[in-house]
């Protein structure tokens, strides 16, 4: 796994949501899978197959989150001219659309909330730039013409 850009808020939220699967759901699935297979036959046990998905879930979780902890690069906040990873970019289009967003690493990425992955299509095209810089940004419906307003 590459390197994971994320916030010092972002790796705190990640190693409490690791915590939780490891002292909480983990313990609490394999007391599940513990008594549905005591109910016997497993073959036809929905319980019991229904708890062993669980517990495949949250090991894959876990794992990828070790890995997103272990290859963790946090993102220092800092005002910049120039847009960077961790900046947040507001931004105005030809159709008359604003936009503010915080270019963050790909396991923050949540662009309801404002924040778009550094390696999403967007992001890489504010990356680098400063204000007052325009920018085409090629959409389904067209190309869009974009102006950086503001760098925090």
């Amino acid at each position: 796994m590459s390197d994971s850009y994320i916030s010092p808020e972002g790796l705190k939220k990640i190693k409490e949501e690791l915590e939780v699967l490891k002292t909480a759901e983990r313990p609490e699935v394999i007391d599940r899978i513990a008594k549905a297979r005591d109910l016997g036959d497993l073959s036809e046990n929905a319980e019991y197959h229904d708890a062993r998905e669980k517990q495949s879930f949250i090991e894959g979780r876990i794992q990828e989150l070790e890995a997103i902890i272990k290859n963790a690069v946090i993102i220092k906040s800092k005002k910049s001219d120039i847009v960077q990873i961790g900046s947040t970019v507001h931004a105005s289009c030809d159709n008359g659309t604003k936009v503010k967003y915080q270019i963050v690493g790909q396991s923050e990425a949540d662009p309801a909330e404002g924040r778009i992955s550094h390696e999403s299509p967007l992001g890489k095209a504010f990356l680098g730039k400063s204000i007052g810089h325009e920018f085409e940004l090629k959409i389904p419906a067209g190309v869009l013409k974009c102006q950086i307003d503001n760098i925090e």
